[in-house]
């Protein structure tokens, strides 16, 4: 038996204005990843800002070869080609995490926030996550940009050690979220904020500092094998995270390196 908010793409695409993102919508009712299939779509220029969402994945995946854990029809699972970006990885990767977060936007008292390179976190807790990938086919580079935004997981969902580190809208909202709703506006979300970004970066990076837990906060991080420490200072719209480092120096790390340590 269906849900009421089953995705369809006849249902996403009304009255949805967007300018470039999500003017061609598929929808799979089950895929390995839909990455793999934007991948597939990247080799025709012409498909740029298509939107692809499936309602299950046999082979989701995360940052650093992490499994998505989801079920049928209970996320938001996501993939968007650009095949003619003006961007780079960088700045698409801020401008994408702020989209979602706004996409989401405020559940009770508390509005998303983001955890830095790819992760929608709500009241400490991991909520969506996203994972930008580039493909070079005849020359020509294409982004493809993976969301996952957990919606009707119940907390016994999750195994025992991820109950306390991730949560789903529903559990936070205690209602139902309706899919379609929240596709039509992370789809107008992105397409928004990918404009913005083209204009000028200092918007993206002026929201994304108001909606991040690292600014201004100790932070440890993985690069290249090696551990650093120090104090989160900024954004680099080109070079990444700007910390300053306990052991003396400022230093830039970007995000297709770079993980949060513990």
């Amino acid at each position: 038996m269906s849900k009421p908010d089953a995705l369809d793409s006849d249902k996403i695409k009304i009255n949805l204005k967007t300018k470039f993102i999500g003017k061609e919508i598929i929808v799979y009712d089950s895929t390995s990843s839909t990455n793999d299939i934007a991948a597939e779509y990247a080799k025709n220029k012409k498909n740029n800002g298509l939107a692809i969402f499936a309602e299950q994945q046999t082979f989701g995946r995360g940052r650093a070869a992490n499994k998505w854990l989801t079920g049928r029809a209970d996320s938001i699972l996501c993939s968007i080609l650009l095949t003619e970006s003006k961007l780079n990885g960088e700045l698409l990767s801020l401008a994408c995490a702020v989209a979602t977060a706004e996409a989401i936007g405020k559940i009770g008292p508390s509005h998303t926030k983001i955890k830095w390179p790819n992760d929608i976190i709500l009241n400490g807790k991991k909520l969506a996550g996203i994972l930008l990938e580039s493909k070079v086919d005849k020359g020509c580079k294409s982004y493809i940009i993976g969301i996952g935004i957990n919606c009707h997981q119940t907390k016994e969902f999750f195994p025992d050690q991820l109950q306390q580190t991730a949560t789903s809208i529903d559990i936070e909202s205690g209602s139902f979220t309706d899919r379609i709703s929240l596709a039509k506006r992370l789809l107008t979300s992105i397409d928004h904020w990918f404009e913005a970004a083209e204009k000028s970066s200092t918007k993206v990076i002026n929201r994304w500092r108001k909606l991040s837990i690292q600014l201004g906060h100790r932070v440890t991080l993985v690069f290249n094998d090696k551990k650093f420490t120090g104090n989160c200072i900024g954004i680099d719209p080109e070079k990444g995270l700007i910390i300053q480092l306990d052991t003396g120096g400022t230093r830039f790390f970007d995000a297709a390196h770079t993980t949060i340590g513990r």
